[in-house]
């Protein structure tokens, strides 16, 4: 049993700390603790970051990019190491942390690449004698707050843009796996980052996020999680105007027209509901698909889900890890029984896997269920696919916009000019056409409505990091 720290300007703190305990959902054993720490450490990690900021600010992009090439290298050295421990905290398969560590790396990378190019303006000036400029600056210290569920990448896709745009950070990961975190902290001090540039929290999220919302010298909050939690930053960042942003809840809809490749979606869809045990922002949850497809599709979307091996994520051969934690099972229970109760019918799947003491879900697949059901309004965060039969392109737009949400949406046909024409029509961020895997670090990510504010990855990640002023030059 480990027993973690704290990083905080540079040096580890909390050993002599009260704990929590970091469950592994394959079978309820404790990986390892982590200090439980709170208002006071908040403060002196927001106090090395302020410190930090007033001589990381004035490093030249160069030399920032240098640090987070260190980083980037030093993430792939550790790869193994990386994935394994993800796997262990909270139960992804390991074929699919190692390819999550790739992912985290590459936002380093492209970041370190992007903030070479934060390029100010000169401005045809309206008179004679003027010179008209506008200078790009970092915003400040950044708070992070990131999700359980991907605990490498949500973190450097806010890491990476904010410390090559020459902001220092704050972070607070999330209490379910926190070690991840920790152990990209301890890649960071090798990369030889100076002291407070990065600083690390763990403890209770109230604590820790009231602290950071009443502090000025906080200039910006970015966090990952539900829309409930990011309405409540909203709310808190209102006194000090800070500025924030929110990527938050989704509820995907997946459409498959009727000249689809009815083999290209299938494997779209697996792709996109199966990936993390459905535990994904962006996951398919709603499948729509059109009446002259709708069996064939169910039968060979069955039949691959009927493959999906379920069990400890360690294992090299499994597809389907455990669920974060029995609240999540049972959430997921629930949108299953009620879609049956009103008329579903499972095809494959349908209850829970007796796996040791896991918290696992059968990959399951519910046909004929319609948008009455609990499943079709909210998000499922599980190994559940509802498939519901569709007649027309309108019917597909309207079911599909019928949310608070706008994170991701999937469209699979191949006619071009239907495909255009319907995706213009999505209230949706992110937009996958025959494609179940849209993200990467050089694109956009975001959403529209309720489900959040601003865009990581791409050039626009390291905008949200940086401030424009303008300078207006008397020459005369």
């Amino acid at each position: 049993m480990t027993h973690y720290s704290m990083y905080i300007n540079g040096e580890w703190v909390g050993k002599d700390y009260e704990t929590k305990a970091v469950i592994n959902p394959a079978n309820q054993k404790e990986v390892g603790t982590v200090p439980n720490g709170g208002k006071d450490d908040t403060t002196r990690a927001i106090d090395a970051a302020h410190k930090a900021f007033q001589s990381w600010s004035r490093t030249t992009a160069y030399e920032r990019a240098d640090y987070l090439e260190k980083f980037y290298h030093l993430i792939l050295d550790h790869e193994e190491d990386l994935a394994k421990t993800m796997t262990i905290e909270m139960g992804k398969p390991i074929n699919e942390s190692r390819g999550e560590v790739n992912y985290a790396a590459s936002f380093i990378k492209w970041f370190a690449e992007e903030g070479k190019r934060i390029y100010g303006e000169t401005i045809p000036a309206h008179v004679d004698g003027k010179r008209l400029q506008v200078w790009k600056k970092p915003v400040g210290v950044v708070a992070s707050i990131t999700p359980w569920n991907f605990p490498a990448a949500m973190l450097t896709r806010k890491m990476g843009p904010a410390l090559a745009a020459g902001c220092t950070i704050v972070i607070k990961p999330s209490s379910d796996s926190p070690i991840t975190a920790i152990k990209l902290m301890e890649l960071c001090e090798k990369a030889g980052f100076p002291k407070g540039v990065v600083n690390l929290v763990t403890g209770p999220s109230s604590e820790i996020g009231d602290t950071v919302m009443s502090d000025k010298r906080v200039r910006k909050v970015t966090f990952t999680g539900s829309t409930e939690v990011g309405k409540t930053l909203i709310r808190q960042s209102a006194d000090d105007v800070k500025n924030l942003s929110l990527e938050l809840g989704g509820h995907a809809p997946l459409i498959v027209l009727d000249d689809a490749n009815v083999g290209v979606a299938v494997k779209g869809v697996m792709a996109s509901k199966f990936r993390n045990a459905g535990q994904t922002c962006i996951c398919a949850n709603r499948v729509y698909v059109q009446s002259g497809i709708y069996d064939k599709f169910v039968e060979k979307f069955s039949e691959a889900v009927t493959k999906l091996k379920v069990g400890d994520g360690l294992n090299e051969e499994v597809d389907i890890g455990p669920l974060i934690n029995k609240a999540g099972l049972e959430k997921v229970q629930h949108h299953v029984d009620n879609a049956v109760n009103s008329g579903a019918s499972v095809v494959v799947g349908g209850k829970t896997r007796e796996e040791g003491e896991g918290v696992f879900y059968e990959p399951t697949v519910l046909k004929d269920v319609d948008p009455n059901m609990v499943i079709m309004n909210e998000e499922t965060f599980g190994p559940v696919a509802p498939v519901q039969k569709i007649e027309t392109d309108a019917e597909a737009v309207k079911l599909a916009n019928d949310t608070e949400y706008g994170l991701a949406a999937y469209v699979f046909t191949e006619n071009v000019a239907r495909g255009m024409q319907l995706i213009e029509q999505l209230e949706y961020g992110i937009v996958g056409w025959n494609d179940g895997g849209p993200s990467a670090a050089q694109v956009p990510f975001g959403g529209f409505k309720e489900s959040g504010i601003g865009r990581e990855g791409g050039h626009e990640g390291i905008e949200a990091f940086i401030e424009s002023q303008y300078v207006s030059i008397g020459m005369n």
